[in-house]
């Protein structure tokens, strides 16, 4: 394998088409072939890497069909390395029209190793355990669940933690700089990042996994750092230091690469001004070079970080009728002025607007942020905000600044116009005034490192659909034990009573949602799994449990909610 850097990554998949994403150690054509079918494509360079996206068609809908990666005519997947022995062969597996959508998702994963140490200091990595149960190495506790695979997996932030790295990714760092230095053991530019996303997918457990399940993807703050757009204060001390342009520019390049490209279905990726530049590269006239995009794609990233509004990192997808899939950017496009906040922009608001339609049986809305928080803590951010902004005046502007960036207050609660605009949308599309109303929509969310189930309703009358909060976080990176109990107490209904009376306080106006957390908190690593059918939306969480070998853990579920709708 020592032609294929990383990967194969399965990117968007449907009925009749797949992508396929590779890393490679030189320039080279990959090519990618399943059943009767192949597809080739050249790699294109950045920042002296070398990768591919090979999109296949003419696939048949409902199956699974092995296929195999070869890099300049030489095979290199399915891999001889003996660490895969015990892995089934990958597939794409194509969507079949009509059947009932199962989708996995969950956020904040670290790479570590996954021996006794590792699992000691962040538990056991449930996407691996997850892997090894679809690979057949181990079993669950639900047999049922052996069914059918996930149709796909939706990360929903934090990736890698460019912020918090491990031993590994500090030894890189030390090799390449002086770490006594600005920015010190976090990230630099986009050769970390490119190290950083091997680390992360390396593992033979997850590197089947992630070439044999679709998957989707969108950043929060640690994949650029903790924090990131909480306010004005906050991005304008980022900028006035030497290191912080160098960061975003390499995250924000390195995420289009590793995550944003496959996220995009053949029509929406067609549309990208960069990649109809590599798709339309005439490598004979070039002196048989390859296309290096470095400096395109960094000037993308820079203006991306400067004017957000000039690119677009949400996307949306339907299946059928019976579902439609909007994944939201709650980072990039916040809106920071002093004197106009907003989680999101002027064109990003109307984009979501346009996106959040009916006549779909389920409504699914990713977002790296919970939209819901648990009402206590939901009530405190949009507190905070409002004496920041001067309900208090001039003192409490500086004491609530301080306390929005100390105590990270930078939910949709702590934005709360957005939190508004995107909630009488909500109901609107939940009233049946947007077309025939979905019998769920659904936020899926991460970030807060504790998983729960929340549920909505409007305020002054019924409506059609339900209205549902789902958290699955983290995968891999549990809450310290000293905020879970905090954590408990602000998802009970004393705490949201209390938080609305200092919202008040706050001058802060009622919201056109109530709602109350129904299950949960718990804290475990988890990856949640979604499913939708006649008896309508139903999720359960599954962890990975250690009953011997640290690095076999099995399968057992946490929590099981549902039918809902």
């Amino acid at each position: 394998m020592s032609d294929l850097v990383l990967g194969p990554l399965l990117r968007y998949v449907d009925a009749t088409s797949a992508t396929v994403w590779v890393e490679t150690a030189d320039p080279a054509v990959v090519t990618v072939t399943a059943g009767g079918r192949h597809a080739e494509a050249r790699t294109f360079g950045a920042h002296g890497h070398h990768y591919a996206l090979v999109e296949l068609t003419g696939l048949e809908p409902g199956t699974k069909t092995p296929y195999t990666v070869e890099v300049g005519g030489t095979r290199v997947w399915p891999p001889g390395d003996p660490a895969f022995a015990d892995f089934p062969p990958s597939v794409i597996p194509t969507l079949q029209p009509g059947k009932p959508l199962r989708m996995a998702f969950g956020s904040c994963r670290v790479s570590v190793d996954h021996d006794e140490r590792g699992n000691a200091q962040f538990g056991v990595d449930a996407l691996r355990a997850y892997a090894l149960f679809m690979a057949g190495i181990t079993a669950d506790d639900s047999p049922e669940d052996s069914e059918r695979w996930p149709d796909l997996v939706l990360f929903l932030g934090d990736q890698v933690y460019a912020d918090e790295t491990s031993d590994e990714m500090r030894e890189f760092i030390e090799r390449r700089r002086d770490p006594e230095q600005a920015p010190w053991y976090e990230l630099k530019d986009f050769e970390e990042y490119a190290h950083l996303y091997a680390l992360a997918w390396r593992d033979p457990a997850n590197r089947w996994l992630l070439s044999t399940l679709p998957s989707a993807m969108i950043f929060d703050d640690h994949d650029i750092r903790d924090d990131w757009n909480t306010s004005w204060s906050w991005r304008q001390e980022m900028e006035s230091t030497s290191w912080w342009h160098d960061r975003v520019v390499g995250g924000l390049a390195s995420y289009w690469i590793y995550q944003h490209l496959g996220n995009l279905g053949p029509e929406e990726r067609a549309a990208d001004e960069l990649w109809r530049r590599i798709t339309s590269y005439d490598r004979d006239a070039d002196g048989g070079q390859e296309l290096d995009v470095s400096d395109a794609l960094d000037a993308l990233a820079d203006r991306a970080d400067q004017h957000p509004e000039t690119y677009r990192w949400s996307y949306s997808r339907d299946f059928d009728t019976q579902a439609r899939l909007v994944v939201v950017d709650s980072r990039a496009a916040r809106v920071l002025e002093p004197d106009r906040r907003s989680m999101l922009d002027e064109g990003e608001l109307m984009w979501l607007d346009a996106q959040l339609q009916g006549d779909v049986d389920h409504l699914l809305v990713g977002t790296s942020l919970p939209f819901l928080l648990a009402p206590g803590l939901h009530h405190i951010e949009s507190f905070s905000e409002s004496i920041a902004e001067g309900a208090w005046g001039r003192p409490g502007k500086v004491l609530g600044e301080r306390v929005r960036t100390a105590a990270d207050l930078e939910h949709w609660a702590a934005f709360e116009q957005g939190f508004r605009d995107v909630a009488e949308i909500v109901v609107e599309v939940a009233s049946g005034r947007r077309g025939r109303a979905p019998r769920t929509i659904t936020f899926l969310s991460g970030d807060v490192h504790h998983s729960y189930v929340a549920e909505a309703w409007p305020r002054g009358g019924l409506v059609a659909s339900r209205i549902v909060q789902a958290v699955c976080s983290p995968i891999r990176n549990p809450l310290p034990r000293g905020m879970r109990g905090f954590m408990q107490g602000a998802s009970k209904r004393p705490a949201g009573l209390l938080g609305r009376l200092l919202s008040l306080a706050g001058r802060v106006p009622l919201e056109p949602l109530r709602w109350g957390v129904t299950q949960g908190p718990w804290f475990d690593n988890n990856l949640a799994i979604l499913e939708l059918g006649t008896p309508g939306l139903r999720i359960w969480w599954v962890a990975g449990k250690v009953e011997g070998r640290p690095d076999l853990p099995v399968l057992e579920r946490v929590a099981t909610v549902g039918p809902v709708g």
